[in-house]
């Protein structure tokens, strides 16, 4: 019997992904383990491994395809002693019948589940089982045109704000809408699905024909008020002579940077704390570490510690001495967490990365140090996996080698705080009721309002600062 392959989810959030190169050609043989092709997603390329033996039959989706969504098969495999041209033949008619059938064919609704369970297992280890990631599907469930006109009750509606704003400007009836969020609660993600599936109203009464007309200008309006739809692309162009500029398209990266930010500022209310941190004790501390680095036969030191380094651990350290600032917000509760998981930007060519630092609290300075070496290495040739990016409570984003002094930066969902860090420099203080020349860096934490108030916030940043000014308590 044939063995599909289909775009694995390569990540929890993952929908869509490009298809940047197949390893195997038509014909190939192919074992468990083989590499069959390189997937980009938004943040990363990865390798999607065969788990079964065979001939590779077909290709179905050519490589340099951008867009394919998430179960799309995308290539055949004809199993040991199988006809190779039959399974070629029989494979791709099968995939695109059953593609065809889903919008008008009700008599096939009840093999769907089936179509979909077998699916879910055929992807769950070349879509990323090595990793550790179950199928998950969400986004395309989020509104079903068989399903959703029995959520239309008269039942109350369990919706995220977000969700009911998103839902009103673009004329979708929530009780049309399946959610996917904690205990059915319909979230984001669901209304625009449902947007994208034409399942904008709920066939009830007359006058719910009407409505979503009644609805439509509401979204005109406020894209020309510059409202959150803001302006549309032929708009924007509009205002610039044709030769003033070049189009450039957007990656993955750069469409998952927009999109997540814009939420992270409309949904998480930010507020900010600024300190000054001394760095003399700790400059003193991290020459007489470096100093005493071992070093290997070539003479390279066994770590190199920069002031990041330091922040980081601080930052870890201060999150276990606040645990209530050790948490995140999860729609309908908070989740709050044993040890200390930062994130640290990276900036890469069009774009960033996150990696987290796991056990930030536990671990020393010398294998944070290390640790992010190796993360900002593959971070720029775009080889972290998704479980090295992905989580974590806090970040710290670090522009002081560009000479920034102060800055604010915005939370990466799902995280509920994130330090900015500007430049060390010098400047004159009193002390003792005199001038003194000190080396000083302006920190500013951005705090999400549902998981600090501004006193736990204060809390937290008093003890990040603590640390910094008096950095052999990140020693012992």
């Amino acid at each position: 019997m044939p063995i599909n392959v289909l775009m694995p989810a390569l990540s929890p959030t993952m929908e869509k992904g490009n298809l940047a190169k197949w390893l195997k050609k038509e014909g190939d043989a192919v074992k468990s383990g083989d590499v069959l092709a390189e997937i980009e997603t938004d943040k990363a390329t990865m390798e999607v491994e065969a788990i079964d033996e065979g001939v590779l039959a077909k290709i179905l989706v050519p490589e340099g395809t951008a867009d394919v969504p998430v179960n799309d098969l995308i290539a055949i495999i004809a199993a040991e002693g199988e006809d190779v041209s039959a399974a070629a033949a029989g494979g791709a008619p099968k995939a695109a019948s059953n593609g065809a059938a889903k919008p008008d064919a009700k008599p096939d609704a009840k093999p769907e589940p089936k179509a979909d369970a077998s699916a879910a297992n055929q992807n769950t280890t070349p879509g990323g089982g090595h990793m550790g990631y179950e199928r998950v599907n969400a986004a395309p469930e989020g509104a079903q045109p068989g399903g959703a006109p029995q959520a239309s009750t008269g039942g109350r509606v369990f919706a995220s704000p977000l969700a009911r704003r998103i839902a009103k400007q673009e004329g979708v009836d929530l009780g049309a809408v399946q959610g996917s969020g904690p205990h059915g609660r319909i979230i984001a993600r669901d209304v625009q699905a449902a947007k994208a599936s034409g399942a904008t109203q709920a066939p009830a009464a007359p006058q719910a024909a009407e409505a979503p007309k009644a609805a439509t200008p509401a979204p005109k309006a406020a894209a020309a008020g510059g409202a959150p739809a803001g302006l549309t692309t032929d708009q924007v162009k509009g205002f610039y002579a044709k030769d003033a500029y070049e189009e450039v398209p957007l990656d993955g990266m750069r469409k998952t940077i927009a999109k997540r930010l814009t939420e992270a500022m409309q949904v998480a209310p930010h507020f900010y704390l600024t300190v000054d941190c001394e760095l003399d004790a700790l400059m003193k501390l991290r020459e007489t570490l470096n100093g005493s680095a071992a070093k290997d036969k070539d003479g390279k030191p066994a770590f190199k510690l920069s002031v990041n380094d330091f922040v980081i651990k601080a930052m870890g350290l201060a999150l276990t001495r606040v645990p209530a600032a050790n948490a995140v917000w999860a729609e309908d509760r908070i989740l709050r967490f044993k040890h200390a998981e930062v994130g640290v930007a990276v900036a890469i060519d069009g774009g960033l990365f996150t990696p987290v630092i796991r056990r930030a609290d536990e671990k020393t300075l010398s294998t944070i140090s290390n640790e992010m070496k190796d993360f900002a290495a593959r971070a720029r040739a775009k080889k972290l996996k998704p479980e090295e990016y992905q989580g974590g409570v806090t970040s710290v984003s670090n522009l002081g080698m560009f000479g920034i002094k102060h800055f604010t930066a915005v939370i990466n969902p799902p995280q509920s705080s994130i330090l900015a860090v500007g430049a060390g420099e010098k400047r004159v203080v009193v002390k003792d009721g005199a001038p003194a020349v000190v080396q000083v860096m302006t920190c500013t934490l951005s705090c999400d309002h549902r998981v600090l108030d501004g006193a736990l916030g204060a809390e937290l940043v008093s003890a990040f600062k603590g640390l910094i000014e008096n950095p052999m308590g990140m020693l012992v």
